[in-house]
């Protein structure tokens, strides 16, 4: 297990930076979007703790969803005036107070978790700044690779060790801090500049809907299926719900951007 969880969130991390450096900033953050580093860390929780567990984390994962989009939009509108140290500090502070908030949420009810997901990524494609240039994307360095996979192996060992005394709601909300995002924010920011750093977290929403997608189909099936098989069926509603809303989001995302900055 220790082995999985040292290469199975990375190689996933990797396959998703190659990706997005070969089509561009739109699909970079859309494969982002995807639970490519909270959807295995919430198996290796169902696994060690239990099937009870696993849903209310995938459950409170659901609502924090909210909270992802807090730390995007906040970095957007930050990285257009500011340095990149202070544009992620206030993205983090953002997410860090909608965590709070989002913890007094009865975060077991994935009726409740998803009114908020949905509510807030609803709400999100406005929120963003406009951008009217995108420049080209530059390649990734062997660093950016590299520190990408080294802090999506960490963030797996520290929520999986810790999770017993976080509790299960605790769990799933801190398993959706968005490292992957902070990394690609930041990195992206410093060599290619604030509207392709924009760009990239807008186009993030509809990957959004599919992590939510996953998270709700993981919460409802583990109670009522094998691991295995639940697992297999969240992947499923992910993969159907990003399908189902790529074409409206992204004629959302188009409008917001097209409207005066």
């Amino acid at each position: 297990m220790l082995l999985l969880k040292l290469t199975l969130v990375p190689l996933l991390l990797l396959i998703n930076s190659l990706a997005g450096r070969r089509w561009g900033p739109a699909v970079a953050g859309r494969l982002t979007g995807l639970p490519v580093v909270a959807g295995p860390i919430l198996w290796f929780l169902t696994v060690e703790q239990g099937a009870a567990f696993g849903a209310q984390a995938a459950s409170a994962s659901l609502a924090a969803v909210a909270a992802v989009l807090c730390f995007s939009v906040t970095y957007a509108r930050c990285c257009g005036q500011r340095h990149w140290g202070v544009s992620l500090m206030a993205a983090a502070g953002a997410w860090g107070l909608a965590v709070l908030l989002l913890s007094l949420l009865p975060l077991g009810n994935s009726a409740v978790t998803a009114v908020v997901a949905v509510g807030a990524l609803l709400a999100a494609p406005r929120a963003f700044p406009a951008v009217h240039a995108v420049p080209v994307s530059r390649p990734l360095t062997a660093l950016d690779l590299g520190v990408r996979m080294v802090v999506g192996a960490l963030l797996t060992l520290l929520i999986t060790g810790v999770a017993a005394a976080l509790g299960a709601g605790w769990s799933g909300l801190v398993t959706t801090y968005p490292v992957l995002t902070s990394v690609m924010a930041v990195s992206s920011h410093r060599s290619q500049g604030a509207a392709f750093t924009a760009a990239l977290l807008r186009a993030m929403v509809p990957g959004l809907y599919a992590f939510a997608g996953f998270c709700a189909g993981l919460a409802w099936l583990l109670p009522r299926a094998g691991t295995s098989a639940s697992l297999i069926g969240a992947i499923v509603i992910a993969l159907a719900t990003q399908a189902a809303v790529r074409g409206t989001v992204g004629g959302l995302l188009r409008g917001a951007g097209a409207r005066p900055g």
